[in-house]
């Protein structure tokens, strides 16, 4: 299915401001407000796009690891069933090579990061071997990555509204909300009305919690697409080193390639790992090629492309990457 300039400029809003009201979406787009329901209807139901909520705060108050597994023989379908249940490992990567399985595992704190690798993960039937790196800083992530299709005017009209919209902490959320929470992890543009009608609740009321929970700074949305029809179907997944005095200067320099979906500083050998969306194959190595010219103090150890995503972000996918319309709600958007 391909899309047309509209669905791209809808879908590019829709990054920038994930929740902006349909009223202010028509009048920046220049289009009726019925005909941005219908699109964002369609695409969304034939699992082309969809809102996810994934931790607030720029992920600072959560932990984050890339956990690289291997699998005995004839295992993998089970042992990828089952770590895809897990609400702990929000993103299942299926590489080419060094690897069978590539995880991101977010916990609420260290401790919980380690019962997960020690406790389950170590006993889970049919893993060879496990490897984590864990997030030290989070520079640039799924949200961060954008679609090229709207004017300049337009772009700053709807990161205004991202902006306002953006304004907390303020104060924590009690777990009497996580009805609340878990219905705006599966629709990331569910308002106050229709989470009202899921919940059985009374509008006023989930108005307020709504409020509470948006003010919190708990969660933040982000707008995904299919690869298929985002232009950028090929991922891949980069380790990289750089020494403490280029460090901050490789991360700039990378956060400027519009193919960086994702860049993370790890423990390790290797201390940069990068999720990169190509429009080809062969652009790999010509990024690898430009890393090597323009970057000659970042030393690329690897990089493998990501045959398939079952599960982004909680959500499930098929085997061409659409949203299935299953979402197992990461553990770490709820309040403890």
């Amino acid at each position: 299915m391909q899309l047309d300039e509209r669905d791209l400029q809808l879908l590019h809003a829709l990054q920038i401001a994930p929740r902006v009201t349909w009223t202010d979406a028509a009048r920046i787009l220049r289009a009726s407000r019925s005909s941005l329901v219908a699109r964002w209807t369609r695409l969304r139901s034939a699992g082309l796009a969809w809102v996810s909520a994934q931790p607030g705060a720029g992920y600072r108050d959560v932990t984050l690891s890339l956990v690289e597994v291997d699998c005995l023989p004839g295992t993998r379908p089970d042992v990828l069933r089952a770590v895809c249940r897990d609400p702990r490992v929000v993103t299942v990567e299926e590489s080419t090579r060094g690897r069978d399985l590539l995880l991101t595992v977010i916990t609420h704190d260290l401790p919980e990061l380690t019962a997960f690798l020690l406790d389950h993960l170590e006993s889970l039937p049919g893993i060879a071997r496990q490897r984590s790196h864990v997030a030290t800083r989070v520079h640039r992530h799924g949200s961060h990555w954008r679609l090229d299709a709207l004017e300049p005017a337009q772009e700053a009209a709807f990161q205004r509204i991202a902006q306002s919209a953006s304004k907390g902490p303020s104060g924590a959320v009690p777990q009497a909300l996580t009805p609340l929470i878990h219905a705006l992890a599966q629709d990331g543009r569910a308002n106050a009305a229709d989470l009202a009608r899921t919940l059985g609740q009374n509008p006023a009321t989930t108005r307020r919690q709504l409020h509470r929970v948006l003010r919190s700074g708990l969660l933040s949305f982000r707008c995904e697409l299919a690869a298929e029809v985002s232009g950028w179907s090929v991922s891949s997944t980069w380790t990289a080193r750089a020494e403490a005095a280029d460090h901050d200067r490789a991360v700039t320099a990378l956060a400027s390639l519009p193919e960086l979906r994702m860049c993370i500083s790890t423990t390790g050998e290797t201390n940069l790992a990068m999720t990169i969306w190509t429009r080809s194959v062969g652009d790999i190595q010509r990024i690898e090629m430009l890393l090597g010219a323009r970057l000659p103090f970042l030393r690329v150890r690897d990089n493998a492309i990501n045959l398939r995503t079952p599960k982004r972000m909680g959500w499930m996918l098929d085997a061409t990457g659409r949203s299935t319309g299953r979402v197992i709600v990461p553990s770490a958007l709820l309040p403890r």
